[in-house]
């Protein structure tokens, strides 16, 4: 059955608004980790490269199969343009928008229209749709959403085979939103949530069916989190955190997603990693805080509605698996993003929209004015947003001008004037790097690359020996301090390092012709009459 004609304007609306707001961005190009997911990405191009994305966990950056066989079909339909993926972004992110709205209707919250435009036009999302990595919220969510309005769909059903098809649907794409994102494992108890906010109680019926969900929402969880230390790094120093400190991090984080939502200023791609300092009394007040206000709205909820409990439940809950309880490679940089409150922030803008729907009853022209204010000040700050994810000087840029600090901002702007033929720009940004971070080994090992291109041997040979002293095993290192040493007439030393560099990585060319350049002049050395 067709969307009645009101729902299906309101639609083409929304659609125009958000095409309209991520205009600044559709033309933008690869960025930060688009090269792992797509640029490079071989399974995209080998014969059995779709056979790898689904039955090999380790041959992806991450294991969501869905999200690289998407990347696999439009690597055929247009290569490495990235405006065609970042239009499927777009319409991915515009679905997800629309399917909230479905379900909120299904679910009666008030002005559905209303929650669908925030998430819609929200600028906190301009991360997830203008980065072509963040392939994984949009799909995810859209399919997520899906999934929930075909389970509130099978419960107003009676039983046959349209429930059963309703049924099937539903944990299909419950699976496929698993395998986009396994940040999805918490929509059956979102669905048992939503229920009980609407009728106070939650039956055994509604319930039952949901355990199935519950399992394969576990299971893949597991996966990835295995994965996310073993295959893709999240270990070490920088995630060696204790339960009380990573207590403070999701109580301090669950605060500071819910001011991003009520004031998205300033929006900054890596966030300042602050400390958690358990011996700090002022720490303990985020989730204190925030437990508080959990007990307070269920204390209140007769008198205030269900509606902000709900809402907080679900937010609490979706955004668990990005709260610091479990390890996740990006808290090398910091402990919070945009982009990981994407499917979390539905709760608190279905409550932001049941507010205005609530404050309409008594004054619908202002409530009305004040929504669509809202939504062209979302829009405008997302169009605003949107220029920085152009491309990677845009998005460095803007960075550090937020967060002078970001250590990865400057390495990864220094290898970019590298690449561009600005040495000087880059030496200055990775001593900027070291000095803030010391032991970062790669900006030591590419400093003293460039600083062998200067003709500085010293400091090469310095930076050079610090990096082998941070990680003894590091080839490229190995590599540049026997070109050190070969400029300085040390050629058994020389050969000594690019022996170790040919060993650790084979794959490493300009190892071995170094390694044969050297045992050639030492030969020829060695041959010379003397005197």
């Amino acid at each position: 059955m067709s969307a009645p004609p009101s729902r299906a304007a309101g639609a083409v609306l929304l659609a125009l608004l958000t095409l309209a707001a991520y205009s600044s961005s559709l033309g933008g190009g690869f960025l930060w980790d688009d090269d792992a997911y797509v640029v490079d990405n071989k399974t995209l191009t080998e014969p059995d490269g779709l056979r790898s994305i689904w039955l090999d966990p380790v041959a992806t950056p991450q294991y969501y199969p869905l999200v690289h066989t998407t990347f696999w079909a439009e690597r055929r339909l247009w290569g490495l343009d990235p405006r065609g993926y970042r239009a499927v972004n777009l319409a991915l992110h515009l679905a997800a928008a629309l399917m909230l709205w479905a379900v909120l209707a299904e679910s009666g919250v008030p002005w559905p229209w209303l929650a669908a435009g925030l998430f819609a036009l929200h600028p906190v999302h301009a991360e997830s749709v203008a980065w072509v990595t963040e392939r994984k919220n949009v799909l995810s969510a859209a399919l997520a959403l899906s999934s929930a309005w075909c389970y509130l769909r099978v419960l107003r059903e009676p039983p046959g085979a349209r429930r059963a098809l309703l049924y099937a649907a539903s944990g299909l794409l419950f699976v496929g939103g698993l395998l986009s994102k396994t940040v999805v494992c918490s929509l059956p108890a979102a669905l048992l949530v939503l229920l009980w906010r609407r009728s106070g109680r939650v039956k055994a019926s509604e319930a039952l069916p949901l355990a199935p969900f519950f399992a394969a929402g576990l299971a893949l969880a597991l996966v990835t989190a295995g994965l996310e230390r073993t295959h893709v790094g999240a270990r070490g120093a920088d995630w060696d955190l204790s339960a009380a400190q990573r207590v403070l991090v999701a109580g301090r984080a669950a605060w500071f997603y819910a001011g991003k939502l009520a004031w998205p200023q300033p929006l900054v791609f890596i966030y300042p990693r602050w400390t958690p300092d358990a011996a700090r009394a002022w720490q303990w007040l985020f989730p204190v805080s925030a437990a508080g206000l959990v007990a307070l709205l269920w204390a209140r909820r007769e008198r205030w509605g269900r509606g902000p409990l709900a809402a907080a439940l679900y937010f609490g809950g979706t955004l668990v698996p990005a709260l610091g309880f479990f390890d996740v490679y990006p808290m090398r940089f910091s402990f919070v993003a945009d982009h990981f409150q994407y499917l979390a922030s539905c709760g608190p803008l279905a409550l932001a929209a049941a507010g205005f729907a609530r404050a309409a009853a008594s004054r619908p022209r202002v409530a009305r004015g004040a929504a669509a204010a809202v939504l062209v000040a979302f829009g405008s700050l997302t169009f605003v947003r949107g220029r920085t994810f152009t491309g990677p000087e845009a998005l460095w840029g803007d960075t550090l001008a937020k967060n002078p600090g970001c250590w990865m901002c400057l390495s990864n702007l220094a290898e970019l004037r590298s690449k561009e033929g600005r040495p000087g720009e880059a030496v200055e940004l990775y001593r900027r790097l070291l000095a803030r971070h010391p032991d970062h080994t790669r900006a030591r090992n590419n400093l003293g690359a460039l600083l062998i291109a200067a003709g500085d041997l010293d400091g090469a040979e310095e930076n050079l020996r610090a990096a082998l002293a941070l990680t003894p095993d590091h080839a490229g290192a190995r590599s540049n301090l026997g070109a050190v040493l070969y400029k300085r007439g040390r050629l058994e030393e020389s050969i000594v390092e690019f022996t170790a560099a040919a060993r650790l990585d084979p794959a490493l060319a300009d190892a071995r012709e170094n390694l044969a350049a050297a045992r050639a002049e030492l030969e020829r050395r060695r041959r010379r009459p003397r005197d």
